[in-house]
């Protein structure tokens, strides 16, 4: 008789080798999910809460500290405040500003980043590490900060500029400008130069940032194909249009949607530059929104229904950046 033979035990790689494919697959599939879960807990909680707290006060008139407490009662109005602010042509007048404000810095950030990055892309490896290391300056230093030393360079009596302009001969700038003594001007007084003060505040900050993402891509273009170019007799303009912008077309478009959010939300520039919410013919949404909700007397109702205003305006535009993202992520 021939013993009896034992199998040998599975193992456990045998095991999970024979293990159902589906349940596998499922198993799979969820673990992304649970890795995400703690961001998405934090996210919800720092995020969303507070922004479902906005939208709910938008709803209320609440105009005193004590119904935030819970003090008091919080009247219903519906869609009221929405009408206050929409049928108010105070608004278009904030909207045009805002609409502006984004369309000109994008516009100048993108050509003055593209440009930049064009000469760090030119340059040589030590040069180009030097000049990057300064222009990331700007995008390194706190919006507050930065803000605060672009308003000594404009101060009406001891400012950069003003003593720039009162070095000019008197003869020439009466000519040009009608004045010769510029101490005490008010450059932040006309709404047209504090919108090119802010303008370029914003840009000073924001252009870095434009600049190293336009020379990371540059990097991955061939090189063969500018010299080709180059070869043929073809100008730098036409090597740009030709050859760069079409290959980087994705990256401008990401960039052209992310500028706009942050243009459409500037606040802090604008509230250092103009010395708090006084100065309503240059508001924009995000500090008229603020000032509605506190300034006295406060209404925050209607400065949670204009920061919700502004809220939708940007997942618009957000939509369009993820759906410019994942475009790309199909054609690749």
């Amino acid at each position: 008789m021939h013993p009896q033979l034992t199998p040998p035990p599975k193992s456990p790689a045998t095991a999970a080798a024979r293990e159902n494919p589906a349940r596998r697959r499922r198993r799979v599939d969820r673990l992304p999910y649970l890795l995400l879960l703690p961001a998405l807990l934090i996210i919800g909680v720092l995020l969303l809460w507070p922004l479902g707290q906005v939208v709910v006060m938008s709803f209320y008139r609440l105009n005193s500290v004590r119904q935030l407490r819970g003090d008091r009662e919080w009247p219903w109005v519906g869609f009221g405040n929405y009408v206050d602010i929409l049928s108010d042509p105070f608004f278009l007048t904030v909207l045009r500003n805002t609409v502006l404000f984004a369309a000109a810095n994008v516009l100048l950030t993108m050509v003055l980043g593209t440009l930049v990055g064009l000469l760090l892309n030119r340059l040589g490896r030590k040069m180009a590490t030097f000049v990057a290391s300064c222009v990331m300056l700007a995008w390194a230093t706190p919006a507050l900060t930065g803000t605060i030393v672009w308003k000594w360079i404009f101060d009406d009596t001891s400012g950069l500029v003003t003593w720039l302009f009162n070095a000019l001969p008197d003869g020439l700038s009466n000519s040009l400008f009608g004045r010769s003594d510029w101490t005490g001007y008010g450059w932040f007084n006309s709404p047209l130069l504090f919108f090119a003060i802010l303008t370029l505040v914003v840009v000073w900050h924001s252009f870095p940032f434009i600049a190293v993402s336009v020379l990371a891509g540059l990097k991955s273009v061939p090189s063969e194909l500018h010299e080709a170019a180059r070869v043929d007799g073809a100008s730098p303009w036409r090597v740009f249009w030709k050859i760069t912008f079409p290959l980087l077309r994705p990256v401008f478009g990401i960039l052209i949607v992310l500028s706009t959010i942050w243009d459409f939300k500037v606040f802090t520039q604008q509230f250092v530059l103009a010395g708090g919410t006084q100065d309503r013919p240059t508001f924009m949404l995000a500090i008229y929104s603020y000032a509605e909700a506190f300034s006295p007397p406060p209404k925050y109702g209607l400065g949670a229904a204009i920061a919700v205003i502004l809220t939708l305006i940007l997942l618009v535009v957000t939509g369009f950046y993820v759906r410019m993202v994942l475009r790309q992520e199909d054609e690749s």
